[in-house]
């Protein structure tokens, strides 16, 4: 008998054992990001490295906080460098549906891509002043009938399809990204918590585990966001994205991106 079908038998074997007995096997998680280094580990973050829990989130927090802002208004034009399509420079690539479509067809209309809060605006009632309204790290391109399919739910596994989704699955209460950029939203997520601390007059933003969080400035589900960020590190268009913002636009990054394993190290 092949050597695979004696482990596959062995693995049932010890596997129906284990429920006779009325043992519970281990489930299967992600693994914890693995620890990086970057070229500003010396310079923007040397007061951050070596911290962990509420120790490095504030380190961080001070590091990131005094980026420029830009308008509302201008965050149309940023948008068209920070999420160029990488195989066609006139198109942006847009977010949930993962779509290429024209720089020029910004606006409201159907076909037409609008500016996406990850963070949802609603989530704290920041709405779209400079300061969490404008912050690039968390405004993304995205076909507007799939913005307004998200609106303001908090992220969680499940759903089903919709139109343009590209993966993308919603229900009544939650979205799920699509899987090449579920690390992104997490990412984006828990940049917003540790930027937005309740301390230059805009709300304390803060991740937690529950997908009704409506008009309060939380936003979940953590244990999900912990898991996508593991699943799908940075990759290099959000590794460009992260350069852009910090040299063209705002002088900040998002550490996340730069450290994923921080994630863990501060939830």
């Amino acid at each position: 008998m092949p050597a695979t079908h004696i482990r596959r038998r062995r693995i049932l074997a010890l596997t129906a054992s284990a429920l006779l007995a009325g043992l519970t096997l281990p489930t299967a998680t992600a693994s914890p990001a693995a620890a990086t280094t970057t070229a500003y580990d010396d310079t923007y973050y040397a007061s951050a490295i070596g911290k962990t829990g509420t120790a490095l989130k504030g380190s961080l927090h001070t590091i990131i906080k005094n980026q420029r802002t830009i308008s509302y208004t201008a965050v149309w034009e940023a948008l068209k460098v920070t999420d160029q399509d990488p195989n066609n420079s006139s198109n942006v690539k847009l977010l949930y549906s993962g779509i290429s479509r024209s720089k020029s067809l910004n606006g409201g209309n159907v076909g037409n891509w609008n500016r996406e809060h990850v963070w949802a605006q609603s989530h704290g009632d920041f709405g779209t002043s400079a300061g969490p309204g404008t912050d690039l790290h968390h405004l993304r391109p995205e076909d507007v009938q799939v913005n307004s399919t998200r609106g303001n739910k908090d992220f969680d596994n499940g759903g089903s399809s919709f139109t343009n989704s590209g993966g993308s699955l919603t229900d009544s209460n939650s979205f799920e990204p699509r899987d090449a950029v579920k690390g992104d939203v997490a990412r984006m997520i828990l940049y917003m918590a540790v930027r937005y601390e309740g301390g230059d007059s805009w709300p304390d933003l803060e991740p937690n585990d529950a997908v009704t969080n409506g008009s309060v400035p939380f936003h979940g589900r953590l244990s999900v966001l912990k898991q996508w960020n593991d699943e799908d590190p940075p990759d290099s268009f959000e590794q460009r994205r992260n350069d852009v913002i910090y040299n063209s636009y705002q002088g900040n990054r998002n550490p996340f991106i730069d450290h994923p394993e921080w994630v863990e190290a501060i939830w």
